[in-house]
């Protein structure tokens, strides 16, 4: 595999702005169903009550025959819930390419060393970040469950005749599954990226340190004076690593 002609940076920074998208979304999700004033009335609708315990505990292998009270509400729950079905379909893709991106790094033998090359090594970090990160997300959305069953059981009953056309379901159910609690899963899923992973997290052992002093140190180092030694004031600091002196301590200990 030619590294030259996978496009490795375009790919990196491409799928973290989609992450860094698909992060916003989940939250607001998140957010929506953990608030009874925004979480969708028919979530809490008594008369549906058996439908959405059946849904949940089944889930991903709902019957139909179960949940047909659902029927009246089949417009609303297709309409509130559209957007956020598609957002977890949005993340599923988003998981296969990420998925694909590092697998072909791992396959070109991609050497990432922060000291470097800076910008390759922290948009791999920064998407993996992100990737986690939506992943712990997903298992902490209160009613993912229901959500995702109900819209699905929604658009069955609006093509009863024609079985549901969605091929994402089956898959997005199985995410729901695996994902329930995400460490382990997200665990066993790196242990085949972990040669180039650990390269790129040792290479932030030099960097660290350095940007995590306390400011006592700072002080007794006189590392924030510019008066200290004028003589210096006019001597540009040399360094191999300066884009890691702009890296903020938050973003690495991420």
């Amino acid at each position: 595999m030619d590294v030259t002609q996978q496009k490795l940076a375009e790919k990196l920074t491409i799928l973290t702005d989609r992450g860094l998208g698909l992060l916003t979304r989940l939250y607001n999700i998140k957010k929506a169903c953990g608030d009874t004033k925004s979480k969708p009335g028919f979530l809490s609708e008594k008369s549906l009550e058996s439908s959405l315990k059946h849904t949940v505990k089944r889930f991903p292998n709902i019957d139909i025959k179960q949940v047909q009270n659902i029927g009246g509400y089949r417009a609303e729950i297709s309409k509130t819930l559209n957007l956020y079905y598609y957002t977890f379909v949005d993340l599923l893709d988003f998981k296969d390419h990420v998925s694909e991106l590092l697998t072909i790094m791992d396959a070109c033998q991609v050497e990432l060393d922060i000291t470097l090359n800076f910008d390759l090594t922290k948009g791999y970090l920064d998407l993996v970040v992100n990737y986690v990160t939506l992943m712990i997300l997903l298992s902490r959305v209160e009613d993912r469950r229901a959500v995702l069953g109900l819209f699905h059981v929604a658009q069955e009953l609006a093509h009863p005749n024609q079985g549901s056309e969605d091929t994402s379901f089956p898959r997005l159910g199985q995410m729901i599954l695996e994902y329930d609690p995400p460490l382990k899963k997200l665990s066993e899923e790196f242990a085949p990226h972990s040669r180039l992973l650990v390269k790129a997290l040792v290479s932030l052992q030099n960097i660290y340190p350095r940007r995590n002093l306390e400011a006592d140190t700072l002080r007794k180092k006189q590392m924030l004076s510019l008066t200290a030694q004028p003589s210096y004031l006019l001597i540009p600091a040399r360094t191999d690593t300066t884009p890691c002196e702009y890296l903020s301590l938050d973003t690495m200990e991420r």
